[in-house]
């Protein structure tokens, strides 16, 4: 095995140049994370979608405690996620993830979505309203991290009040570079607040989503305390991390091509298609959560041994030539038909529904109601987050 490709600062800057090189030369390579761990990237179109579907390449979450486990030891590195947050639903193979997801799956229904609509449009018209005008403005802060934070929280019955701490802990848990006793601290206070609210939905339950999961866990033995938890936990992340960087990454783009957002702007209907455009051209998620082999596995050519961690590189699948013509061109009339944005086969993104009516909402109004809406700083200013797993900015300074 050759060498790994250590995934440093400027791969999270930038890593659409380590993976032009990798789709010609080295389509599946193994790779360090910034905290030592090992794994192989795939990162062609077709190698990709096959790999996101290989019942080969599971997600069982204890055998990734096992595997990461193992790597410290050998390479003095530290493990990625604690256990207790790692035995979600994306950490599960069928029949468990089959269980889980549709415990969940009826919130996120298109016709669930659609009643959702009216009370999105009012989240974001009072965050725009919130917009001081005439002077330089953090939209992620100001607008793309509080209008899903709030969704998915009322979705699924989180005080408001709480929602500040909970980003702060997110932030921390994804970041690819923190020190291990930070990530423990983050994690620790994380465990606190879920074991807290779940005995408040147990005691008091609501109409929201985490009383239905108390009362599923309490009616059976469909959730265990550790799949309650861990449940809440990746609806949580997952339900405002991929949103905020696909408002975040989609504004940047039209920003910087002023003549697609011209289009936009003269032909508003074009919006769903814009939005799959955002999701491929520079995706809100760069890695497929880790998956593991259970045999060598071949993957475009190359042979990855048992036992070993694979990511699946959904922004380079989707800037693949092959593919999509004119891959790093942002071309909002192009056909995105099968990009990865939201994965593929059974852990496909179950709120997919979700994330594009708040995007559609979103882009909707803050075009509509900021028809002068321009960047604030050199593209080159801007800093991009310390994570392999999310591809967003830190801030997008705007001003409106």
């Amino acid at each position: 095995m050759r060498d790994p490709i250590p995934l440093d600062e400027e791969f999270l800057q930038d890593p659409y140049q380590l993976y032009e090189r990798l789709r010609a030369q080295r389509p599946v390579a193994p790779a360090l994370l910034p905290h030592g761990l090992r794994v192989w990237i795939v990162s062609r179109y077709e190698d990709a979608r096959a790999a996101l579907a290989d019942p080969r390449l599971r997600k069982d979450s204890v055998r990734q405690q096992e595997l990461s486990a193992r790597q410290a030891e050998e390479t003095n590195s530290t493990p990625v996620i604690p256990e207790f947050l790692n035995s979600h639903m994306l950490n599960t193979d069928p029949p468990d993830h089959t269980r889980l997801r549709k415990l969940v799956g009826a919130a996120f229904t298109s016709r669930r979505v659609a009643e959702l609509r009216p009370r999105i449009t009012a989240i974001v018209e009072e965050l725009l309203d919130a917009l001081p005008r005439g002077e330089v403005v953090d939209l992620v802060d100001g607008f793309a991290y509080p209008l899903p934070i709030t969704v998915i929280c009322e979705l699924l019955g989180v005080p408001e009040s709480d929602r500040t701490d909970f980003r702060s802990w997110t932030a921390t848990l994804l970041n690819t570079g923190v020190a291990e006793a930070e990530l423990a601290a983050a994690a620790e206070a994380m465990l606190g607040y879920l074991d807290a609210l779940i005995a408040e939905k147990q005691r008091a339950p609501g109409e929201d989503l985490i009383s239905a999961l108390v009362r599923a866990r309490d009616d059976g033995d469909r959730l265990d305390e550790g799949e309650l938890r861990a449940m809440v936990f990746v609806l949580l992340v997952g339900g405002h991390e991929t949103m905020v960087n696909l408002i975040g990454n989609g504004t940047l783009a039209l920003l910087r091509n002023p003549d697609q957002l011209a289009a936009l702007r003269a032909d508003p209907g074009g919006l769903p298609a814009a939005i799959e455009e955002f999701l491929r051209y520079d995706g809100p998620v760069n890695f497929a959560t880790f998956r593991f082999t259970t045999e060598d596995v071949t993957l475009g050519g190359t042979t990855v041994p048992e036992g070993e961690f694979v990511v699946i590189a959904l922004l380079s699948a989707n800037r693949d030539g092959q593919r999509f013509p004119d891959p790093h061109a942002l071309d909002l009339g192009r056909t995105t038909a099968g990009h990865l944005a939201f994965g593929h086969g059974v852990h496909y993104c179950v709120g997919a529904h979700l994330a594009r009516a708040q995007a559609e909402i979103a882009f909707e109004r803050l075009l509509g109601r900021f028809p002068d809406l321009a960047l604030a700083v050199p593209p080159a200013d801007l800093s991009w987050r310390h994570s392999t797993l999310m591809r967003g900015l830190e801030a997008l300074p705007v001003r409106l």
